[in-house]
């Protein structure tokens, strides 16, 4: 089983969608966050820890990440999805985005 962190903003749309795309999959274990003081569910130390791959919809994300978690993201891939924030939770065209983005990263 491999370990899957989606990380947004605010863990209202983009990485919830993504948690649910994935959570059903038989070789993932999934879980999102947002990189805001004010999101749903802040990104801890903990969840890197967890992760074995982290994705980020925005450059931003990854910045914000390594300014806070410098050292342990030196073994952990962090994929930049590049997905703007210009869609609703469960959004068709957010879905297709994602899952063409993320597939090429997963066995």
């Amino acid at each position: 089983m491999q370990n899957l962190l989606f990380i947004c903003s605010r863990n209202q749309w983009r990485s919830p969608t993504a948690e649910t795309l994935w959570r059903k999959h038989p070789n993932f274990n999934v879980r999102s966050a947002g990189t805001s003081p004010k999101a749903r569910k802040t990104v801890s130390s903990a969840d890197i820890r967890w992760a074995d791959i982290i994705f980020v919809m925005e450059e931003k994300h990854k910045n914000r990440l390594k300014a806070e978690f410098t050292r342990m993201l030196n073994h952990k891939p962090v994929h930049v999805l590049d997905i703007p924030d210009d869609y609703q939770y469960m959004d068709e065209a957010l879905i297709k985005e994602l899952e063409s983005s993320v597939k090429p990263y997963l066995n």
